[in-house]
């Protein structure tokens, strides 16, 4: 469920014809496309599903999945498209109360829906949708995930593993309040707007001395810092113990059994992580405290094709592959 491998999405996109100018064509790792449009200008393309998440913030995620992309290439996201569809029982209401939901997003961020489809199909068996955000920027300003430099720090903006935690919050309230008490389920349940990297990708942005983001999404800080080093071609070393993890999660980990490997591996969409400069680290850190974010360094990045970890005092390998326990969490 979700993402392609990465050798199998590479055998489907080799099909696809490159041309000049593609800046960035569609790659394994790369949540976004980017093209040229004349005198230095780009266009940043994202585009994303939307499937399986509450009906009440359906919209809201529809609008910040793409949009979150867009903003990881410092892009301000502007413009998008929105297709939204259902099986044939489909009522209007909910069509209606999604794009409700989907257009107060957009005017949150300033976007502008363009255009789309809505309609009911048979073979559907429950609401989907996608959304198409693009946005502008000079090229000599454009980051993406293959910018990272040996010596660059690892920065992480917000906990590993939030949103399986936010999203076992609401659709798992009894067991939730179980574990974590009435108050702290009922808090953790209104930090669903944590599950966007907008505003924090564009601070980072516009700030400067960051090389490289990626959103820690399907497969987690796993699957994000090894495509960060993939397109990058950097090794890393990194530090369990200074990723921040909240009481919930180490909770969740210990009711669900999870391993080091899975921890790392949790669906964080909202979670970024960036190289940033060793000179500009104290300044963006402390930035990005005044706006609200508890952002943590845990670790960085070197020119050894070695990929580390330090888990309870002993360095070992970097899993090379997630092992997402989202489904086992959340949608069981």
């Amino acid at each position: 469920m979700g993402k392609l491998a990465p050798d199998d999405l590479r055998k489907v996109l080799s099909h696809i014809k490159k041309t000049a100018k593609v800046i960035v064509p569609p790659m394994p790792g790369f949540d976004s496309g980017v093209h040229e449009i004349g005198d230095d200008l780009c266009m940043v393309i994202a585009t994303d599903p939307c499937i399986g998440v509450p009906r009440e913030w359906f919209g809201w995620f529809l609008i910040h999945y793409s949009a979150s992309d867009v903003a990881l290439f410092g892009a301000k996201p502007q413009f998008c498209t929105v297709n939204l569809l259902g099986p044939p029982k489909t009522k209007n209401t909910v069509f209606a109360d999604v794009m409700k939901q989907a257009s107060e997003a957009a005017d949150e961020l300033d976007m502008t829906i363009i255009t789309g489809h809505t309609g009911t199909y048979d073979g559907l068996t429950t609401l989907v949708a996608s959304c198409t955000a693009y946005g502008f920027i000079q090229r000599s300003n454009l980051i993406t995930p293959a910018g990272a430099k040996p010596n660059d720090y690892i920065l992480c903006s917000k906990p590993v593993g939030f949103e399986t935690l936010i999203n076992f919050v609401l659709t798992h309230k009894t067991l939730a309040k179980k574990l974590f008490g009435p108050k702290q389920t009922e808090h953790l349940a209104e930090q669903v707007k944590m599950q966007t990297c907008v505003k924090e990708a564009l601070l980072l942005a516009k700030t400067g001395g960051v090389s490289a983001m990626h959103d820690a999404t399907e497969g987690g800080f796993v699957a994000a810092l090894n495509e960060i080093a993939d397109a990058s071609n950097v090794g890393f070393s990194v530090d369990f113990a200074k990723l921040p993890l909240t009481q919930e999660l180490r909770k969740l980990t210990k009711q669900f059994h999870l391993t080091h490997k899975q921890i790392m591996s949790m669906s964080s969409t909202g979670t970024l992580l960036a190289a940033i400069s060793p000179s500009q680290k104290d300044r963006i850190v402390d930035m990005l405290s005044s706006q609200g974010f508890d952002a943590k360094i845990v670790g960085g990045f070197s020119e050894t094709e070695k990929r580390l970890i330090r888990i309870d005092g002993k360095e070992v390998e970097f899993p090379q592959e997630p092992d997402d326990p989202y489904v086992q969490i959340v949608l069981k």
